[in-house]
Parts: C-alpha cells; sequence; structure tokens
C-alpha cells in the first residue's frame, strides 16, 4: 500500500478516536484536525492545518477507507473510517495497527501497553497472535533486531516508506546489497488535486447545511 503520511495519521486517529472516545464519533474536520496534531501519544508530531486533512480525506475516500458521515442532528460535516470492512479488520487489529500508525515502530511490549486504552490484552502472548495475523495480511512487518535490542519490532506496511534504519527482518549477514531503487512516477498534477479537494469541501458544506436545514 502507498499511503501518505497525512492519510496514515489520519487513520490512526480515526480508530483511535473511535474507540478512546466514542460519543465525540465520528470526527468533525476540526476535531480530526486536533487529533492529527496532538502533542501525546504521537510520533512524530505533526501541525496540520485544516486544507491538508481535507486534501487527505478526499484521498482516502476514493480508497473508500473514509467517508462522510454527518446525520440529521449534525451541523458541521464528520468523518469515518471503513478498514473494519475494505481491509477486513477486527478491533484487536484495529487497536495495534492505529497504534503503529500512530507512533511509528515498536516492540510488543510497548504496543501491548500503548494499546490499553483501546484493546485490552490479557497477555504478550494474544497480542502477538494479532501481529502474526496482521502479519499474514501483509499489514505489518516485523523488523530486524539492533544490535543490543531484546526486542523485535514491528510496523505498519500501510505506507513502504522504509527508511535505512527500518530493515525487514532478516539476519544482517544475509543481506544482499541494497538494489538501485527506480524512483516512483510522479503524484497527479497538485493542481487537479487541489481542485479536487476544493469540490469534495463544497461537497461537506452543501451536507452540512442540508442537515442543519433537516432537508
Amino acid at each position: 500500500m502507498d499511503l501518505d503520511p497525512v492519510e496514515v495519521r489520519i487513520l490512526g486517529c480515526l480508530i483511535e478516536k473511535q474507540r478512546t472516545t466514542p460519543d465525540q464519533y465520528p470526527l468533525s474536520l476540526n476535531a480530526l484536525r486536533l487529533a492529527c496534531n496532538q502533542s501525546t501519544n504521537r510520533d512524530p508530531v505533526v501541525s496540520y492545518d485544516e486544507d491538508t486533512i481535507r486534501g487527505g480525506l478526499h484521498r482516502l475516500g476514493r480508497r473508500r477507507y473514509t467517508r462522510l458521515a454527518s446525520g440529521h442532528s449534525s451541523r458541521a460535516a464528520k468523518y469515518r473510517h471503513l478498514l473494519d470492512d475494505e481491509l477486513h479488520l477486527d478491533p484487536a487489529e484495529q487497536a495495534v495497527l492505529a497504534v503503529l500508525m500512530l507512533r511509528g515502530p515498536q516492540t510488543p511490549g510497548e504496543l501491548k501497553q500503548r494499546t490499553e486504552r483501546m484493546q485490552g490484552f490479557a497477555s504478550s502472548g494474544e497480542l502477538e497472535e494479532v501481529l502474526t495475523q496482521l502479519i499474514d495480511k501483509q499489514y505489518v512487518h516485523e523488523l530486524a533486531r539492533r544490535p543490543g535490542q531484546k526486542e523485535e519490532r514491528f510496523m505498519h506496511r500501510l505506507s513502504e516508506d522504509l527508511d535505512d534504519d527500518n530493515e525487514f527482518a532478516a539476519p544482517a549477514a544475509a543481506q544482499a546489497p541494497a538494489p538501485v531503487v527506480v524512483p516512483p512516477p510522479p503524484r497527479r498534477d497538485e493542481r487537479m488535486d487541489r481542485l479536487e479537494a476544493e469540490v469534495a469541501a463544497l461537497r461537506e458544506e452543501i451536507a452540512a447545511l442540508k442537515a442543519e436545514l433537516g432537508v
């Protein structure tokens, strides 16, 4: 998969807030911006504006990973994720994946502690079973253990933007020389993406206005 960092952060926040503050879910655009820009439980810490969030939501919507979820009683456009349907992820898998999306590569011990608010795991073995399921579905990778590390680390595969320190698990001596990497083709014209985001924003405003008027 090739989600960009904004898309990954949005999905992670939607899963997290659905589980930790269900009375405030789905999230408005402003609530989602605040969730993305939190200074706690986030790595890295970012400062996205509403246009950035709106553009990310538009791209995710085209993949059917998010959708507008405003009701007649809501005055603002709100959004929800669709990963349970589109990626066939159960609640435990969603919790683990969300923490990996929000905080980067982590050990099983860190994951067990950091998923507690979303999904309590009775034991480390139970969490490792979920990691195995996610690996089998190709949504998570185990990383090579660094010298001096006691635990292996895991990272999500929703975007394949690995850096030099995040090698997939394999004995260092057995790793082949790095191949020549051919850069991917450029993304679609940024002006077209901006126009599509503006159209999506207008649709959101119309939907919110209809909801307010009870149409």
